[in-house]
């Protein structure tokens, strides 16, 4: 980790992206020297806060503050003599209260108090899309035309170029990225990196977007974390594999102290009660693990090209089994299946683990594990099991993150008012849109 500005200089760094995100996931950045890195850590770079997207401020408000943390520091691996740094937001000195970045360190450090430390790896999904001549996005990959696509060998070996530049990338960043793959959807592809302390994998997420971004542009192409953008094919997930250590030992939590032995799933009663606060909490969750009105088209999806969505809709657990919301793929994590591509990571990681600490605390029994194809679960069979469903629209998880008191107090009240009002605008102007599909259906009813 570095200790000092200085250490960059002598490493032949020109140039510093001073980066944050707000509330919706936009990155916004400014670009200064290294040669005053050292005043930017400690008076910050200033931003108009009005004009950097939705985080709580007017066009009348002082300005807003990045203090870049050093420990985040990325060096962009096809500009070498440029890094990238995750910042914290301030005004006039203060801790600014709507930074994701700042809530998310706070609960973190809420769940550190207790003696846990939340460790993660996210798998982000991407389109990799260029512009037909009709306008229209289509996938880069001209022969990737297979109804069942996932793990094409052609399709990823015709892209080769684009995913081994991406490998090597984030390999020489020290990621360890263990494996790529096509997925699911034509254009589609996946990528894995280890996981690490829940700070570090969402700087590290939200780095990645902007690394697959503009290896994308170099090539005149567009790469694409939109949960949903073809209404025929799976949209793209951000998964989280998740778990708690002891903050001391660094013991893995989730895995029982006695071993497996008659213990199918291998967790331990830390582990179930954590996935119990996720199960009770899950509704109000998708505010922030599903949080456009465009992941509500990825999670309800009737069908796909594919015959499968990949998306959970009914609120579950079990084990190594894809169509639940929480999959137990192995030992001592659990995988939270509803996150998707548009994903604020910090919020997110910080309602998850809110979620799970509230299990915790109150020792909520998850129920037994389901197993079976929950896609084809009917109405019926869901409420003869007692089983709930994730939200079906935006609005529906605003309703129950509004009404939810443990995520808004470990959030911040203030964050999350502010939250409902950015996200019920979204609402409303979705709502407002007149689309395509009505246009073609109604036009010339009656």
């Amino acid at each position: 980790m570095l200790q000092s500005p200085d250490e960059l200089v002598l490493n032949d760094v020109n140039y510093a992206l001073i980066s944050f995100v707000e509330l919706n996931g936009f990155s916004r950045a400014k670009l200064v020297p290294m040669s005053v890195l050292s005043s930017v850590k400690e008076h910050g770079a200033g931003f108009a806060g009005f004009a950097a997207g939705d985080i709580g401020q007017g066009p009348h408000d002082p300005d807003l503050v990045a203090i870049p943390d050093l420990g985040s520091m990325q060096r962009v691996p096809w500009r070498e003599d440029v890094c990238w740094f995750a910042s914290d937001l301030y005004v006039e000195g203060r801790s600014w209260p709507y930074c994701p970045r700042t809530t998310a360190k706070r609960v973190l450090r809420m769940a550190q108090e207790k003696g846990y430390r939340f460790m993660v790896g996210m798998e982000p999904e991407f389109f990799l899309l260029r512009k037909g001549g009709d306008g229209r996005l289509e996938p880069a990959d001209p022969l990737d035309m297979e109804a069942k696509p996932c793990y094409n060998q052609q399709s990823i070996f015709r892209n080769l170029d684009f995913i081994t530049r991406l490998v090597d990338a984030m390999n020489r960043l020290g990621w360890g990225v263990y494996q790529c793959d096509h997925e699911d959807a034509n254009g589609q592809f996946e990528i894995n990196w280890a996981y690490t302390e829940a700070l570090e994998q969402a700087d590290r997420l939200t780095f990645a977007r902007f690394l697959i971004r503009s290896l994308a542009e170099e090539q005149g192409l567009i790469a694409t974390f939109m949960p949903k953008p073809f209404s025929r094919l799976t949209g793209n997930g951000a998964h989280c594999h998740v778990s708690l250590w002891d903050e001391k030992t660094g013991r893995n939590l989730f895995l029982p102290e006695g071993g497996a032995e008659g213990n199918p799933l291998a967790l331990s009663d830390i582990g179930r009660w954590f996935i119990g606060g996720l199960l009770a909490h899950a509704r109000a969750l998708a505010a922030f693990t599903t949080p456009t009105v465009n992941s509500y088209k990825r999670l309800w999806a009737s069908t796909t090209d594919s015959g499968a969505t990949w998306a959970p809709v009914y609120v579950t657990y079990g084990g190594n089994n894809r169509t639940v919301m929480l999959r137990i793929p192995g030992e001592g994590r659990v995988e939270y299946r509803a996150v998707d591509g548009a994903v604020n990571p910090y919020l997110a990681l910080a309602a998850i683990v809110a979620a799970g600490l509230d299990g915790i605390e109150r020792q909520i029994d998850p129920g037994p594990p389901f197993a079976g194809n929950a896609y084809k679960l009917t109405w019926a069979d869901a409420s003869e099991r007692g089983m709930t469903v994730l939200p079906r629209t935006l609005k529906e998880a605003l309703e129950a993150l509004d009404g939810d008191e443990v995520l808004t107090e470990a959030l911040g009240p203030d964050l999350v008012s502010l939250y409902l009002e950015v996200k019920e605008r979204e609402w409303r102007e979705y709502h407002a849109s007149v689309s395509e599909w009505e246009v073609e259906r109604y036009l010339h009813l009656g």
